[in-house]
């Protein structure tokens, strides 16, 4: 099985610091993914939330899309197949079964234009100190299915952000090639633990991680003093090693994911057949 891994051999992160303006902001993911195509990547990963962060809890309900419709898909169907890449459109707001609630949605789109996967986030984010409050359980509808897909990458499973911290959810997806990971990490959480929870995924699971961030910060009107979210989008290899990491600001990563490095570590290293789940 393992020799049949064929990854792309560039894949690219993108980094914003995204405000409330959905215009403004697919103005920027375009100029970026038009970069990462110029630096060969074939895959675009953009970051949660990189079409719309507002401080009004009912921008995200509002902004609200169809599934099939609506213009961040319209953008990212366009996109994909103008440059014929693949595309991992970060998160969106996709309309929920609640109607003061939305999703917050991971999209894939071929390199036609067509989407191929669709992912809602799992795990809503809750954070709460003297100068920080966060409740996504309060305008977001959870999802309830994990979700993989085949590429030219290999087998790829999504998760968004606050998913990283369980680990349950990526043994559920099976064995993958690659994990991609969308992000809005805060800059409190993300500096204690966004890099050690990154690299924890890609070794436990033996694939390569692609995590794209938000990272830097965003307009005023998202907090009384700016909201700063932590960035170091991050490409990481199954061994844990770095491969390509953007500490702060808008910008791409692109690394080469060598199909050679996956089959060395699964071989040396075969701890995904020496598991034991009947015992747990």
């Amino acid at each position: 099985m393992l020799e049949k891994v064929n990854l792309l051999p560039k894949i690219a992160a993108l980094q914003t610091v995204s405000g409330p303006d959905v215009a403004a902001n697919l103005a920027v993911a375009d100029e970026l993914i038009s970069e990462a195509v110029a630096r060969g990547a074939r895959m675009v990963a953009l970051p949660e939330y990189f079409a719309l962060m507002s401080s009004d809890e009912a921008a995200k309900i509002r902004a609200s899309e169809h599934e099939g419709c609506g213009p961040v898909q319209e953008f990212l169907s366009e996109t994909a197949a103008r440059h014929g890449i693949w595309i991992v459109g970060g998160t969106l707001p996709l309309a929920a079964d609640a109607p003061d609630k939305t999703r917050n949605t991971a999209l894939v789109f071929d390199d036609r234009g067509k989407q191929v996967a669709r992912y809602d986030k799992i795990h809503l984010f809750g954070f709460s100190t003297s100068g920080e409050h966060y409740d996504e359980a309060a305008s977001i509808e959870p999802g309830a299915r994990v979700v993989c897909f085949d590429s030219p990458a290999g087998r790829v499973g999504l998760a968004v952000c606050y998913d990283l911290r369980f680990p349950e959810l990526f043994r559920a997806m099976g064995e993958v090639d690659l994990i991609i990971l969308p992000a809005a990490f805060t800059h409190t959480t993300g500096r204690a633990h966004w890099e050690t929870l990154i690299r924890a995924r890609a070794i436990e699971n033996q694939c390569f991680l692609v995590a794209a961030a938000q990272g830097g910060l965003h307009p005023h009107g998202l907090h009384p003093h700016g909201r700063r979210t932590w960035g170091h989008s991050m490409i990481v290899d199954p061994w844990g090693d770095i491969l390509a990491c953007r500490p702060e600001g808008a910008g791409v990563i692109v690394a080469e994911l060598d199909p050679a490095r996956l089959v060395m570590v699964r071989r040396c290293l075969p701890a995904l057949n020496h598991r034991r789940p009947e015992l747990f």
